[in-house]
């Protein structure tokens, strides 16, 4: 017999709450994602050469994608674990190339420090708020799982119950 992929995977765990979580986070991620597809020169490629960000022709529609896609799955609870980890690289790459400049009060390895005020660890983590909350969300997402209300739910529970009969 053939069973689908999803039926083998372990049973999504989480509270029904985590729907609340999927849908703030897939949601920004979604948003950025598309800003990126709108306007590339103001939020992808045009931004990552300002950033330092090798290859921005070839990054900026590669992250686009990653938010657009991977900001979608959260939302819907698809394939939530590797929409996650996707989503966790996205995020821990514009912090480590964004704000760990703003954290030494300089560039490093080639990528550019925004101009502000200040510098420093408050600067950084005022400038990071938005990142930390994001990879925080995915964070719990990962330990928790999406949910009974998430699609990979569903299929999960589908599959058992065709397993049974």
């Amino acid at each position: 017999m053939n069973v689908p992929f999803w039926s083998n995977r372990a049973a999504p765990t989480g509270a029904s709450a985590n729907i609340l979580i999927r849908i703030v986070v897939g949601g920004v991620f979604l948003n950025e994602g598309l800003l990126k597809f709108l306007d590339p020169m103001t939020n992808a490629a045009g931004r990552f050469t300002a950033i330092g960000i090798p290859a921005p022709q070839f990054f900026g529609p590669l992250v686009a994608t990653v938010e657009t896609v991977g900001g979608l799955l959260l939302c819907l609870g698809l394939l939530t674990q590797p929409a996650v980890l996707a989503l966790l690289i996205d995020i821990s790459v514009a912090i480590f190339t964004t704000k760990l400049p703003v954290l030494l009060g300089h560039g490093y390895l080639g990528f550019s420090l925004m101009k502000l005020k200040s510098y420093g660890l408050l600067s950084m983590v005022h400038e990071a708020r938005t990142d930390f909350a994001m990879w925080f969300g995915l964070l719990f997402l990962l330990l928790t799982g999406p949910g009974r209300w998430s699609l990979d739910g569903v299929w999960h529970r589908t599959g058992t119950n065709r397993q049974r009969s």
